[in-house]
């Protein structure tokens, strides 16, 4: 199994899960968070300055069988993508086990 970690553009959010969805994606988790990224100037809209050193940004968590790997990932990558600095990263690591807390199964079954 592999946990599979996102951050993107929230404008995106929509787009990529929908995009998820449509692989067989059909369970993680999100959340809000604010980072600091490489963009270091600001920018104007209707004439007034702001600043993006702090960058508003969704957090996905989600946990896929190995075959689902490669399918979840191109899916981030082609729904998330403007083609402009700021698009956000993709982690993977591995997870060990995972278990139904109200069944007590164990292992790969356990996401669907």
């Amino acid at each position: 199994m592999k946990k599979i970690e996102a951050i993107i553009r929230k404008s995106k959010f929509f787009a990529v899960k929908d995009a998820l969805h449509q692989v067989g994606v059909n369970f993680f988790s999100y959340w809000d968070v604010t980072g600091v990224g490489n963009e270091k100037e600001g920018h104007v809209y209707r004439g007034i300055s702001y600043s993006t050193s702090d960058i508003q940004r969704r957090y996905l968590s989600i946990v896929v069988n190995d075959s689902f790997e490669e399918a979840t990932i191109q899916a981030i990558l082609k729904s998330a993508a403007t083609g402009e600095v700021g698009d956000g990263k993709i982690f993977v690591s591995n997870i060990e086990e995972s278990y139904r807390i109200r069944t007590g199964a164990k292992g790969g079954d356990t996401l669907n």
